[in-house]
């Protein structure tokens, strides 16, 4: 009997049973199939784990074409917004300017915008000098341990 044919599986069971009597067979045992050698479930297992890196390379290579394409938007807008600022600066420059011309002629103005800015600047690198001294100091402190 072909298995299109069978309209209930479970006439398929009664036959198999019945068979199984006819063999002389217990009705619940069943009959042992032979178990398939080592070298089919090694192979199974080597395959299993060439799907398994596959799988986990491509999902690797998704999120890092996601990141770059997020990275490449988040630059953009970090440059825009440092330009954004370095106009407000001009503009705050400037404006600083017309305030104090009235106050102490053109001249007078900018001497005092130029020097507050220069007065920045150096309190900034003084900043930076002492943060790539204490750099400086702390690779210094490694490669004196790792000599001794």
């Amino acid at each position: 009997m072909r298995d299109e044919d069978q309209s209930d599986p479970r006439a398929l069971d009664v036959e198999d049973e019945f068979g199984a009597a006819l063999r002389g067979e217990e009705p619940g045992e069943e009959t042992k199939q032979p178990s398939p050698p080592v070298t089919e479930d090694l192979a199974a297992l080597v395959q299993d784990g060439r799907n398994f890196v596959e799988a986990e390379v491509a999902f690797q290579k998704t999120r890092l074409a996601f990141a770059a394409n997020r990275s490449k938007s988040a630059v953009l807008a970090g440059l825009f917004a440092l330009g954004f600022i370095h106009l407000a600066l001009i503009a705050l420059v400037v404006g600083l300017l017309i305030a104090l011309t009235p106050l102490v002629t053109a001249w007078g103005a900018t001497a005092i915008v130029v020097g507050l800015l220069l007065l920045g600047a150096a309190v900034l690198g003084l900043k930076v000098r002492n943060s790539a001294n204490e750099i400086g100091q702390a690779f210094e402190s490694t490669t004196k341990d790792e000599q001794e």
